[in-house]
């Protein structure tokens, strides 16, 4: 098996399309909040963290901040349906490894996975 994907999504869509996607070569679990993915972090010890930018309550730049405090070195995707280039930019200031763009384009998630 590959790594242990963490895949933070508050709509039941996407989380279910990076599933299909990612679960033939990688271990897929979810949280649809950002405390609820702080909780699987502690609990799951994820390799990879693909974390939504725009969720109720905590948003994905709160989440990756926290993230950041409590495991350095876990590598962040950022994914966002909004092609904003500034927010992209402040979550690889944050300590984002990369980002990708909504809708998803399989090879090229599976590509940034891998990396």
């Amino acid at each position: 098996m590959g790594k242990r994907i963490l895949v933070c999504d508050d709509e039941e869509g996407i989380r279910e399309s990076l599933k299909l996607i990612l679960e033939k070569e990688h271990e897929v679990i979810f949280a649809e909040t950002g405390d609820e993915a702080i909780d699987k972090i502690r609990s799951s010890s994820p390799d990879l963290v693909i974390l939504d930018i725009k969720m109720p309550k905590k948003d994905g730049l709160e989440t990756l901040k926290e993230i950041k405090r409590i495991s350095p070195a876990l590598k962040v995707i950022i994914a966002t349906g909004y092609k904003s280039v500034e927010t992209a930019q402040e979550a690889i200031k944050l300590g984002a490894s990369d980002y990708i763009v909504k809708p998803f384009d399989r090879e090229k998630i599976l590509k940034i996975v891998q990396k």
